[in-house]
């Protein structure tokens, strides 16, 4: 007499659970753009499901068109993911998307002194914003509210200032400190130009204080720091810097009795016959960095533990061109995009699937591949994003 009313109980549970599965997802945001020899020209916004789980795996669910000259190369969200910006190395060079509203649309933001888009910090205070202009050789500081432009940051670009700001790409905060540095890296057409410095910038303020250089070689050097990236609740605050054409790791560490960094190669990734390092991510648990080297493509693992003194794990092989990763929220797995601004020889165009607990590559979506384009950037979609750092 028991059995019945439990069968039932059972098969409402179940039916009530069945949509769920149905409808498990874990979504990213991807910008994508033709392979160099793809015609027509395609580029977009795609939202791209990662679920194992789930019917749409590796489906694009969402395709948002862009026009072909955009060049959408990174995306960021601000401090409540609630706006996501897109910066571009074409034309409207800074975009921005309310996440809160459907359909998505992108909304110009007004930077007539920023030409070549990179890279975007924004203030814990959630007041500010900070993008670098590789191509107009400044740093634009705006309001993270109404998305208007506050300053343009820039300075003397003589040889022998100790102020200088060329072709910057990466940018840090620390707002503990009040500090932003800039990685200054290459000409963005003539790669033949290659800075070797970073520069240092009071945040609040936006004045230049000082400019370092990232290589024990004589200059010019040419090792292009591409990343500069502030470990979070480090104590001395830390940094830590890739050169994209020195192969190198270095890190940045405060100084409280002189107000700024001493600065120190930490890692050659020459060692590993690997080059172009490109960008920096930490575990949740901030035990961990993660560091993606473009060719021939590789995820490495660092223990950080002793963060003055990190440790390789594991490198792992991915493909041509690796460049931006996401995690699961249980950190069990990372996405890595395999494409570099369509380099030859940097331009897989695949997702690798890199199970972290077995440290191997559990398989390629080559989603975007398969389809003549190259994926040049994925950031997680709000829901599921926990980027520590950026």
């Amino acid at each position: 007499m028991k059995i019945i009313p439990t069968f039932k109980k059972s098969l409402f549970a179940l039916t009530l659970l069945c949509p769920m599965l149905a409808q498990a997802e874990m979504l990213a945001l991807v910008n994508y753009q033709s392979k160099p020899d793809q015609t027509p020209k395609r580029e977009g916004l795609a939202i791209i499901d990662l679920d194992f789980d789930s019917e749409n795996f590796a489906k694009i669910v969402t395709d948002i068109p862009l026009p072909t000259d955009l060049e959408a190369h990174h995306v960021f969200y601000n401090k409540d993911v609630t706006k996501a910006y897109v910066a571009s190395l074409g034309s409207n060079p800074l975009q921005v998307i309310d996440m809160t509203k459907q359909p998505y649309k992108l909304k110009t933001i007004d930077v007539p002194e920023c030409q070549v888009a990179e890279d975007l910090v924004f203030s814990a205070d959630k007041k500010r914003w900070y993008v670098t202009c590789m191509g107009s050789s400044n740093v634009i500081m705006g309001d993270a509210q109404t998305d208007k432009q506050i300053k343009v940051i820039s300075a003397p670009k003589t040889e022998t200032s100790k102020k200088f700001i060329s072709h910057p790409h990466g940018i840090g905060i620390n707002d503990e400190i009040n500090r932003i540095v800039i990685a200054n890296t290459l000409h963005p057409t003539d790669f033949s130009i290659a800075e070797e410095t970073v520069t240092v910038i009071k945040a609040r303020s936006g004045k230049v204080l000082s400019t370092h250089k990232m290589s024990d070689k004589p200059s010019p050097s040419g090792v292009a720091p591409v990343e500069a990236v502030f470990l979070p609740k480090a104590k001395p605050e830390r940094l830590y810097i890739n050169t994209a054409f020195g192969n190198t790791l270095w890190t940045g560490v405060w100084n409280t009795m002189s107000q700024n960094f001493s600065f120190s190669q930490i890692f050659d990734f020459n060692l590993l016959k690997q080059g172009v390092p490109l960008e920096i991510y930490f575990s949740h648990k901030l035990d961990k960095m993660y560091v993606t080297t473009a060719s021939p493509g590789h995820l490495n693992i660092f223990n950080i533990k002793n963060p003055a003194k990190p440790i390789l794990e594991k490198s792992i092989p991915t493909a041509e061109g690796s460049h931006h990763v996401v995690f699961s929220p249980d950190e069990r797995y990372a996405f890595v995009q395999n494409n570099f601004l369509n380099l030859p020889g940097m331009n897989d165009g695949s997702i690798s699937v890199i199970d972290l607990q077995k440290g191997t590559v559990k398989m390629e979506i080559n989603t975007f591949k398969d389809q003549g384009l190259n994926p040049n950037a994925i950031v997680m979609m709000p829901k599921w994003y926990h980027d520590n750092a950026h």
